[in-house]
């Protein structure tokens, strides 16, 4: 009996390896493939209940209107890119192109100024320690001068690699846009033949599923917007204390950033210090690194507690699961991984599968 129970314990084990591991494949390498089609059913989901309700309303064929809802559905996102993200991305861009100038007129005058003032000050206690400084001032003035050069290099090989993608890019996107009108148009046929295909208690599971995750990336939203909310708030008071002109909007923007996980408020806010310390503006640069501090610390805490609490988890459980998914799949995984661990939780809670006790 004992070696059955190892034996049966031994081959549960394997099976959900392999279900782990053939599950980590599918959505490593699997999920690009999909992608078009994927966005394209969560768009025809989006606009279904508004293009239902409509045609309810006025009496109106439905996939006239779920057409007409699609088409709006684009032309509001394509609107927003144009204002945001087409304006951001081309600051951001003449930002990296004219950093080796701004290196050549503004900061290496200063870094130039500072290092004689430490170089003064350090002859007057040891003469010996002077040479060392300039070698080694030296060094450093090359290799950041090589490192900015290096930085929009890499920027314009970016934007060349990412013009050599553009043809596969534009052919994902027009199969997801044509995708996504058959699908919203045909929605109910398609799910209902989705459906068939399971038993009676997979349809349950199913149906458990699509709740539980609509409702749980509702309230993924709404907590990340909450984040937001407070950074921008803490952002806004303090460049408004800093003295910064539109300090309203420039909290803003960075809040935006925060967002994203390799970014963040560092991925704007480190460089700021950096050069201001470099300009000699040491008020501004302690002040603007007591402001990030404060705004990495107050996310750093309250995350996991607000994503945590709205989604079922504990924070530490949250915060690792956060950790591994961005480690593993990026931003899908940042957020995808807290929602999946929570949905398995629930499923295990309410006796639909059993993974632990």
């Amino acid at each position: 009996m004992e070696y059955k129970k190892k034996f049966r314990y031994v081959i549960n084990f394997m099976y959900y390896t392999f279900i782990i591991v053939v599950t980590f494949l599918l959505l490593k390498y699997g999920l690009g493939l999909f992608a078009p089609f994927i966005l394209a059913f969560i768009i025809a989901f989006i606009v279904k209940t508004p293009a239902r309700h409509i045609s309810k309303r006025f009496r109106l064929p439905y996939s006239l209107i779920a057409i007409l809802s699609v088409l709006l559905f684009y032309f509001a996102i394509v609107l927003v890119f144009s204002l945001l993200g087409v304006k951001l991305f081309s600051l951001f861009a003449d930002f990296v192109m004219r950093l080796p100038g701004i290196y050549e007129t503004q900061i290496m005058p200063n870094l130039i100024s500072t290092f004689e003032d430490i170089e003064n000050w350090t002859y007057e206690l040891d003469p010996a320690v002077q040479a060392t400084l300039n070698e080694y001032f030296k060094e450093f003035i090359l290799f950041l001068g090589e490192s900015i050069s290096g930085l929009s290099v890499a920027v314009i090989a970016a934007i060349s690699g990412f013009a050599s993608s553009l043809p596969m890019l534009l052919l994902k996107t027009l199969m997801m846009v044509i995708s996504s009108f058959f699908i919203a148009v045909d929605y109910d046929k398609i799910v209902r033949f989705i459906v068939r295909q399971f038993s009676e208690r997979g349809k349950d599971l199913i149906l458990q599923i699509k709740g539980y995750i609509v409702g749980t990336l509702f309230v993924y939203i709404r907590s990340y917007l909450l984040i937001m909310s407070i950074t921008f708030a803490e952002l806004s008071v303090g460049f408004t204390l800093l003295g910064l002109e539109r300090a309203v909007i420039i909290a803003l923007l960075i809040a935006f950033f925060d967002i994203l996980p390799v970014l963040g408020t560092g991925g704007v806010m480190v460089p700021w210090v950096i050069i201001s310390l470099i300009q000699g503006n040491y008020s501004m640069a302690l002040g603007l690194l007591v402001i990030y501090l404060i705004v990495t610390v107050v996310r750093n805490i309250i995350e996991p507690r607000i994503v945590g609490k709205r989604i079922g988890l504990h924070p530490v459980v949250t915060l690792t699961a956060m950790f591994v998914g961005a480690r593993l799949f990026g931003v899908l995984g940042l957020f995808g991984f807290p929602i999946t661990l929570s949905l398995l939780c629930y499923l295990n809670r309410i006796g639909s599968i059993k993974l632990f006790r």
